[in-house]
């Protein structure tokens, strides 16, 4: 078996930016999210979220495309959601996301980041970096 650390700040909002990521779609995404990571061999050391947006911080072993991972993360995750809650929510993700390489110094303060979104954007102290999930000029979609 390889030796890999290989670390990420991964970010994708909901489709339009609507506010659909409640309590209920939380809870399922994030089970969905570790599931998922199992059966890719990749470690999620952390979700945040708030209503429109979500942030996993993950590492993703060498196998597998940083796309494909996110990719097969958003996928689980939407169909767990409208599986779950169908009759209740039309729940889908926008197509795009942010991806930073992070070291393992880093990994800490990132994970802290991620874990709280929702104080970061209540208190208005989120990092435009780990915003960003566009080349656009304003960064954030």
């Amino acid at each position: 078996m390889p030796y890999w650390r290989l670390h990420y700040h991964l970010d994708w909002a909901t489709y339009q930016r609507e506010p659909m990521i409640t309590s209920d779609c939380e809870r399922i995404i994030y089970a969905t999210l570790h599931q998922k990571a199992n059966e890719l061999d990749a470690i999620i050391h952390a979700i945040g979220n708030i209503e429109d947006h979500i942030h996993v911080v993950a590492s993703i072993p060498p196998k597998i495309a940083v796309a494909e991972c996110i990719r097969q993360f958003k996928g689980a995750s939407s169909h767990a959601v409208s599986q779950t809650l169908g009759n209740k929510i039309t729940f889908k993700w926008q197509s795009g996301y942010g991806a930073i390489s992070i070291g393992e110094r880093s990994l800490p303060t990132i994970m802290d980041y991620a874990k709280n979104q929702k104080r970061h954007h209540a208190e208005n102290t989120t990092i435009e970096i780990y915003e960003q999930m566009t080349d656009d000029e304003d960064g954030i979609t």
